[in-house]
């Protein structure tokens, strides 16, 4: 069993995948003319208070939080380590270039998911890639396809991978009882479910956003104790991305590809441009223009990248602790220990706290990818959703029984096929997502608020739900 997913593990990420997302993330940003660059002024607009903003959606600024809440996970964290401790620094250039191209990449997914959102029993906006594979493509087995494989991986892998680090974090720092704490978090998560869509936004808002700032503090603490190490740290970074720290002991192309493969699958694990899941919740958005989401969920990329997830590397790099033998030090040990090397004996404590909440609130973002799906699934009908919040706190429960070595290369394989998937819809729908994006960048060109109005994509007749753009 764990020769066979080793061997599906490498084909997906080191033969097909590694190359799709390159080759795709290069080939928009391309047609674009760099619009990460170019437009990113467009990233922070949307945030303006609008009093007239449809009240079947949440905000842009609420959908921003939500999706940082599932980007910047346990993953931000241990899964740089274990990125940097099996890739070596070069890891991290190769995390930071995936991410540049991702951008135009999650313009397009977003976008799309903003123009085929649809409105649910209760009169909210819905949506995510099963839309517009459904919608956009007239394939809606792909959307159920898409749908099964994404509620699977999300509410039994995903939410799994973050409770069983939770629970290891917490009863590491405090000894806790592993069995005490599952159960403390599975409760605290559901009373969390029933609060329904609003009170996730409004969780999400403030509590996202005031531990990213935390963790960045923390990050600069410890930048600032070992500054004179920064600049070697950047050399390394980039010299181990090209091969050049491996090249005097001749394995210069195996280093460069476990640097490569380690660093794009970090980067996709951490900003989740193309996997198709911050759709589900830019479909949410009140936005005006379908674009503006897109542009939203780009500055999403930034801060967990750039700023959370670069955190964690400089943390890591600057206390030297990867140039020792790191046989016996992976993911979250690693981290630990380089926090404790400045913070001192609150250093497993403070890390927990942080482990605690950033994967919380991706549990809770996870669970609106799965209810978006079921949704899709039942075609807008809302009965089941009490149902589906009582099965995520079961499987919750149930997937912190299963090894963690199996959680870890069970999610790798299925965020690969989940990203495919997405993938192929996005290359055939990217024609139609860039007409959008055109007619938003000229309406800013003209000095205008961008409004979207169907009329002018004649194309587009029969394929959106009545009423949902105005």
């Amino acid at each position: 069993m764990t020769s066979l997913l080793n061997f599906l593990d490498d084909i997906l990420w080191q033969s097909i995948l590694i190359y799709f997302l390159l080759g795709f993330g290069l080939f928009l940003t391309l047609r674009t003319r760099f619009v990460q660059f170019r437009r990113w002024r467009d990233m922070f607009l949307p945030f303006k208070r609008d009093p007239a903003a449809d009240k079947r959606g949440i905000s842009d600024w609420q959908a921003l939080a939500v999706t940082l809440s599932g980007r910047i996970g346990v993953g931000s964290l241990v899964g740089v380590a274990m990125s940097l401790a099996a890739g070596g620094p070069g890891a991290i250039f190769w995390m930071w270039v995936i991410s540049l191209l991702g951008m135009p990449l999650t313009l397009v997914e977003n976008t799309l998911a903003q123009l085929f959102k649809t409105v649910d029993q209760r009169q909210q906006f819905r949506g995510g890639p099963a839309e517009y594979m459904t919608r956009g493509l007239g394939m809606r087995w792909m959307g159920v396809l898409f749908s099964v494989l994404m509620m699977v991986t999300v509410s039994v892998i995903f939410n799994a991978l973050q409770a069983k680090a939770v629970i290891h974090a917490l009863s590491s720092a405090f000894n806790f009882n592993p069995w005490y704490t599952a159960i403390t978090l599975g409760i605290v998560f559901t009373l969390t479910l029933f609060g329904g869509l609003r009170a996730i936004s409004k969780v999400s808002v403030w509590l996202a956003p005031l531990m990213s700032i935390g963790y960045l503090l923390l990050a600069c603490w410890i930048m600032a104790e070992n500054i004179e190490r920064l600049p070697s740290v950047f050399l390394l970074i980039f010299r181990s991305a090209f091969g050049l720290q491996e090249f005097a002991a001749g394995a210069l192309g195996y280093g460069v590809t476990l640097a490569l493969t380690q660093g794009v699958q970090q980067g996709l694990f951490s900003n989740e441009a193309g996997s198709g899941s911050t759709p589900h919740i830019a479909a949410l958005a009140a936005a005006k223009h379908p674009a503006s989401q897109g542009f939203v969920q780009m500055l999403g990329i930034l801060v967990d990248t750039f700023v959370v997830s670069s955190a964690t590397a400089m943390i890591i790099l600057s206390s030297g602790l990867l140039s020792a033998p790191t046989d016996r030090i992976s993911g979250i040990g690693l981290l630990a220990r380089a926090v404790n090397a400045s913070v001192g004996v609150v250093g497993p404590q403070l890390l927990a706290l942080f482990v605690l909440v950033f994967g919380f609130t991706t549990m809770i973002a996870n669970y609106l990818y799965c209810e978006n799906n079921l949704l899709f699934l039942q075609r807008g009908k809302t009965g089941s959703i009490y149902l589906l919040r009582v099965m995520m706190l079961v499987m919750l429960l149930a997937g912190c029984l299963i090894g963690t070595p199996l959680l870890v290369q069970t999610a790798s394989i299925s965020l690969a096929l989940i990203t495919m998937i997405n993938l192929t819809a996005l290359t055939l729908l990217s024609g139609l997502a860039l007409k959008v994006v055109k007619d938003y960048e000229r309406q800013r060109l003209m000095g205008r608020l961008p409004v979207f109005n169907p009329d002018n994509f004649p194309e587009l007749k029969g394929q959106l739900q009545d009423g949902v753009w105005k």
